[in-house]
C-alpha cells in the first residue's frame, strides 16, 4: 500500500465550513418534518425529538414512536453519524490548519482596508516593499502591502508591527480594489519583474486616474514604459546605488550628511512638503519672508517646487505658493510637528 507524502492535503474545496453547517441544518429539517408527518408532533416537539435523537443524548422520546418513526429515528441516526463524522473533520481541519483564526484576521484587515483613505498600496514585499513598509511604520504612514506569495504573507503575519495586507496577485484589478485603490493617495509599485510593474502600473492607472503612481523599474529600457502606462516617478535601483557610490569619491562631506538626514536610525530628522492647497487662506498669498515659518516652529524652507515640477533650492524671501506649487521643510519631528500646527495642517 503507497501512502500520500507528508504535506498532502484534501482539496480547499472538501473541507468546507458552508457544506458542513448545511449539512446539519438539512438533517434538523428533515428530522423536524419527518417527526411531524409521520408522528403528528408539533413544531416544537419534532424539533426536540429530532435534537435528542441526532445528538444520542437517550432522552425519553415525547411519546412512544410508532413503527414508521422507529424506522425514520434509525434512519436519521445512521445518516447523522455521517454528517456528524463530516462536521467534526471541517472543525477539526479548520482549527489545526488555524483556518478559522486567519479568517478572523483576514476579515479583520479587511474591514480596516476599507475604512481608509488617502493611504498608500505597496505591491510586493520583497527588499524593497519591506525597505518602505519600515520607513512607513517610522513616520506613521498608512499603507496596505498586495502580495501573493505565501512566505512572505507569513512574514507580515509574524511582524511586530501591525501590516495591512492583501493576499492576492497585484496584476489583478480585484487585488488592487480589495486594497481600497478608489480612495488610495499614492501606488507604489516594486513587483521583481518590468512586465509585472508595467501592467499593474496600466491597471493602477484606469481605477484611479488622480493616483501618484510609483514605480520601480529593474531595466533603464522599461523607464518609457512604465511612464507611458501611467507612472509618475520611476526609480531604477541599481543607477541611485551607482550614483551614491559615485559621489561619495567626489562629494563625500555632502552624501554622508545627505545620509544622516534620510537614515532610518536618525528618523527625528525629516524632510515635509507643503503644498499650496495645504496653506490656510489667510497664508496662502504671503511670501516666504512673511509667513514667519522659522520664528514660529524652528523648521526652514529648503526648496521649492514649481507648477511644472522643477525645484529651486533655497528659495529667494520673496518667493509666494500660488495654486500647484508647494515648499520643501526640513526640520526636526518637533519642529515639523510645531510647523502642522502654525499651518493648521492635518496630521
Amino acid at each position: 500500500m503507497k501512502f500520500p507524502k507528508l504535506g498532502h492535503r484534501l482539496p480547499a474545496g472538501f473541507m468546507s465550513i458552508k457544506i458542513a453547517v448545511g449539512s446539519v441544518l438539512f438533517i434538523v429539517l428533515l428530522g423536524v418534518v419527518g417527526f411531524m408527518a409521520l408522528e403528528n408532533y408539533t413544531l416544537v416537539e419534532a424539533f426536540y425529538m429530532t435534537i435528542i435523537t441526532i445528538s444520542t443524548v437517550g432522552f425519553t422520546e415525547v411519546r412512544a414512536l410508532q413503527t414508521g418513526g422507529q424506522l425514520f429515528a434509525s434512519f436519521l441516526i445512521i445518516l447523522n453519524i455521517g454528517v456528524f463524522a463530516y462536521a467534526l473533520a471541517v472543525f477539526s481541519y479548520f482549527i489545526v490548519e488555524g483556518k478559522v483564526f486567519k479568517n478572523i484576521f483576514t476579515a479583520m484587515i479587511n474591514q480596516e482596508i476599507a475604512n481608509l483613505e488617502n493611504h498608500v498600496i505597496v505591491c510586493g514585499y520583497g527588499r524593497y516593499g519591506r525597505e518602505i513598509s519600515e520607513h512607513f511604520f517610522a513616520h506613521n504612514q498608512l499603507f496596505v502591502v498586495i502580495e501573493s506569495n505565501p512566505d512572505k504573507i507569513e512574514l507580515m503575519r509574524q511582524s511586530e508591527e501591525k501590516i495591512l495586507f492583501v493576499e492576492a496577485d497585484a496584476t489583478t484589478d480585484e487585488a488592487l480594489l480589495a486594497a481600497g485603490i478608489e480612495k488610495a493617495g499614492c501606488f507604489i509599485t516594486a513587483l521583481p519583474g518590468d512586465a509585472d510593474n508595467v501592467f499593474t502600473v496600466l491597471s493602477a492607472r484606469q481605477l484611479n486616474p488622480n493616483l501618484n503612481i510609483i514605480s520601480r523599474s529593474v531595466d533603464s529600457k522599461s523607464i518609457k514604459k512604465l511612464e507611458l502606462a501611467g507612472a509618475n516617478h520611476v526609480i531604477t535601483p541599481e543607477q541611485i546605488g551607482g550614483f551614491y557610490m559615485a559621489m561619495l569619491v567626489s562629494k563625500p562631506g555632502a552624501i554622508e550628511f545627505f545620509s544622516f538626514l534620510t537614515s532610518k536610525y536618525e528618523e527625528d530628522v525629516n524632510f515635509e512638503e507643503v503644498a499650496y492647497e495645504d496653506l490656510p487662506e489667510d497664508m496662502q498669498h504671503k511670501a516666504i519672508k512673511d509667513l514667519g515659518l522659522r520664528r514660529h516652529s524652528g523648521a526652514n524652507i529648503i526648496g521649492y517646487r514649481n507648477g511644472e515640477g522643477k525645484y529651486t533650492v533655497n528659495p529667494a524671501p520673496e518667493v509666494v505658493l500660488t495654486p500647484g506649487t508647494s515648499f520643501i521643510v526640513l526640520g526636526d519631528g518637533f519642529q515639523l510637528e510645531k510647523m502642522k500646527k502654525y499651518f493648521k495642517i492635518k496630521v
